[in-house]
C-alpha cells in the first residue's frame, strides 16, 4: 500500500480520527510556534529599536498582539470545530472568496516557504556539526535565470529537501506517528529553551552586561538600522516606526499558533479543547521567549546583541556558558526545535487544503483521506510545493546568494496580519450575523480585547505599507493571485460532500 492510497470512495470511510488529546493540541501549538526565530530575531531587533528596553517592549507588544489573537480565535474554533480552522472561519464570516484567498497565501507561500525556512534553517546548524553540509557547498552550482535570481542544489538545500521528504511520508502514515513525534520534539525542545533561560540567568550572568544593559535601560545608541524613509530610532517618531518595523521579526518568531486550528477535525472534544490548547500553547512560548530575552541580556551587553556575527544570539549565549563549546549546543537545540516545528506545520497544513478541496477549490485528490485517515495526497503536494521553494536563489548585488523563499515571507508576513485582522473582526460579524449560535467558548475581554488586537496590527500594518513599502505591497500582490484562480476552481472544481 503506497503513501497516497486512499480508500474506496464510500463516504463513512472519509472520517478523520480525534486522536488529540488537550496535550497534544498544546504540543502541537507551542511546537509549531518555536522554530529558529527566538534564537536569531532579537539582533537584528535590537538594531531597530537600540536599546534593551525597548528590545523587551518589541516581545511584550508581541507577546500582547499573540495572546489576544489566540484568545479571540477560541471563540471561533468552539463554534465552528472543523478541519480547515481559519479557511472555515473568513469562508463563514465573510465570503468563500475571502477564505479562498487565505488558503491559496498558506499554499503558495506561508506555510510551504516556512516549511522551506526551516527544513533549511535545521540544514545550515547541521552544518555546524558537519561543515559539509553548506548553503555554499554546491551539488549542482547556481544556474542563473536573468539578472536576479538562480536555481541551485548545495548540501544544505538537499538535507532540507530530505527533511521536508521524511516528516511528509511519515505524516501520511497516520495521526499517531505525526502526533508522537510531535511531542516528543517539542517537549525536548522547550526543555532546552527552559535550559538556555536558567544557565543564562544563573550561571552566564555577565555583571558588565547587566550593568551596561539594565543601567542604560533606554539608551538609544550603537549600531541602529535604518527602518524606512531614513528613520532610526535615534528620534522618537523613528523609534516608533522602528518599533512596528519590528514586529516582523517577532511575530514571525512567534506565528503558527493558528495551526491547531486546522487539525479540528481530528482534536477530541475540539470545543473544549481548541480554545485551551491554544491559550495554554501561547502563553507557554510568549513567557518563554521574552525570559529568552531577558536570558541574552544579562550575558551580553546590547551591542553584542547587535553586531554578533550572523545573528546567532542564543549560541553567543550558550558560548557564555560554555566557553567554546557553545556554538555546537546550540545548533543541537535547534536541529530538534526546527525538526519538531516543520513536523506541525507539515502535518497541519495539509488539513487547510483538504477543507479547500473538499469545497472544490484546490485539487480533488487534497480532500480525499488514505487508510491511515490522513490527507495524504495534501501532504505530497504541499511537501512537493516546499521543496521546489528550496531550489529558487536570489542574486544580490554583491553577487553573493539569497533565498526566494525568504523573499517571499518577508513580503506577506504583512498579508498574513490583514488576514488575522479580517479573522478577529469575524467574530464580532458572526455575533450580528448569528446571534443564536451556540457558543461554547467567548472571546475573552470581548468587545474590547479583540477590538484592540485589530487597532494595533492596523496601526503595525499602517507603518509596514507606509516606511516597507518595497517589501508589504508585492504581498498583496501574491495574494490578489488568487483571485483568478479562485475564479476557475469555482468553474471547474467540483465540492465534494461533507
Amino acid at each position: 500500500m503506497s503513501a497516497i492510497d486512499t480508500p474506496a470512495p464510500l463516504v463513512a470511510d472519509q472520517k478523520f480520527v480525534r486522536g488529540l488529546g488537550l496535550l497534544d493540541s498544546t504540543m502541537l501549538v507551542a511546537g509549531s510556534m518555536i522554530g529558529s526565530g527566538i534564537f536569531i530575531v532579537s539582533a537584528d531587533i535590537s538594531r531597530q529599536v537600540g536599546s534593551p528596553g525597548w528590545l523587551l517592549v518589541v516581545w511584550m507588544i508581541t507577546g500582547l498582539l499573540t495572546l489576544t489573537a489566540a484568545l479571540s480565535y477560541g471563540e471561533l474554533a468552539a463554534m465552528m470545530p472543523k478541519a480547515g480552522g481559519q479557511y472555515v472561519y473568513l469562508r463563514e464570516s465573510f465570503s468563500p472568496l475571502w477564505g479562498f484567498l487565505y488558503g491559496w497565501t498558506l499554499f503558495l507561500v506561508i506555510q510551504t516557504g516556512t516549511i522551506a525556512a526551516v527544513a533549511v534553517g535545521f540544514a545550515k546548524f547541521l552544518g555546524v556539526l558537519w561543515p559539509t553540509i553548506s548553503v555554499e557547498n554546491y551539488i549542482i552550482a547556481p544556474i542563473r535565470i536573468g539578472s536576479g535570481y538562480a536555481v541551485s542544489l548545495s548540501t544544505a538545500q538537499f538535507v532540507g529537501i530530505v527533511m521536508i521528504a521524511l516528516l511528509t511520508f511519515m505524516n501520511t502514515r497516520g495521526l499517531e506517528l505525526g502526533k508522537i513525534v510531535q511531542n516528543v520534539f517539542t517537549i525536548t525542545k522547550t526543555g532546552s529553551l527552559i535550559a538556555l533561560i536558567l544557565l543564562g540567568v544563573f550561571v552566564g550572568w555577565n555583571a558588565d552586561a547587566v550593568h551596561l544593559n539594565f543601567g542604560n535601560f533606554w539608551h538609544i545608541g550603537g549600531k541602529l538600522q535604518d527602518v524606512g524613509g531614513g528613520l532610526t530610532a535615534a528620534t522618537v517618531f523613528g523609534l516608533f516606526v522602528g518599533i512596528c518595523v519590528a514586529q516582523t521579526n517577532s511575530l514571525f518568531a512567534a506565528d503558527a499558533w493558528n495551526n491547531i486550528t486546522f487539525t479540528a477535525g481530528e482534536v477530541k472534544e475540539p470545543r473544549r479543547n481548541i480554545p485551551l490548547s491554544l491559550a495554554f500553547g501561547t502563553f507557554l512560548v510568549i513567557a518563554l521567549y521574552f525570559l529568552a530575552n531577558i536570558a541574552y541580556l544579562v550575558t551580553l551587553p546590547i551591542e553584542t546583541i547587535k553586531t554578533v556575527p550572523a545573528d546567532r544570539v542564543a549560541s553567543a549565549t550558550a558560548d557564555v556558558v560554555f566557553p567554546g563549546h557553545g556554538a555546537v549546543i546550540m545548533a543541537v537545540a535547534i536541529m530538534i526545535s526546527t525538526f519538531g516545528c516543520n513536523n506541525g506545520l507539515i502535518l497541519a497544513g495539509a488539513r487547510a487544503y483538504y477543507a479547500m478541496a473538499r469545497d472544490g477549490l484546490f485539487f480533488k485528490s487534497s480532500g480525499e483521506l488514505n487508510r491511515k485517515h490522513v490527507p495524504a495526497w495534501g501532504l505530497l503536494i504541499q511537501g512537493i510545493w516546499a521543496a521546489l521553494l528550496v531550489l529558487p536563489r536570489t542574486v544580490n548585488q554583491d553577487g553573493s546568494f539569497g533565498s526566494l523563499y525568504n523573499d517571499l515571507l518577508t513580503y506577506v508576513i504583512s498579508a498574513a496580519l490583514i488576514f488575522y485582522i479580517l479573522t478577529i473582526a469575524g467574530v464580532f460579524l458572526l455575533r450580528w450575523k448569528r446571534p443564536d449560535a451556540e457558543r461554547p467558548y467567548k472571546a475573552f475581554g470581548y468587545p474590547l480585547v479583540p477590538l484592540l488586537y485589530i487597532i494595533g496590527a492596523a496601526v503595525i500594518l499602517f507603518v509596514l505599507f507606509k516606511y516597507q513599502p518595497a517589501t508589504t505591497w508585492p504581498g498583496l500582490g501574491i495574494v490578489l493571485t488568487g483571485v483568478p484562480i479562485y475564479f476557475l476552481w469555482k468553474v471547474f472544481g467540483k465540492s465534494q460532500p461533507t
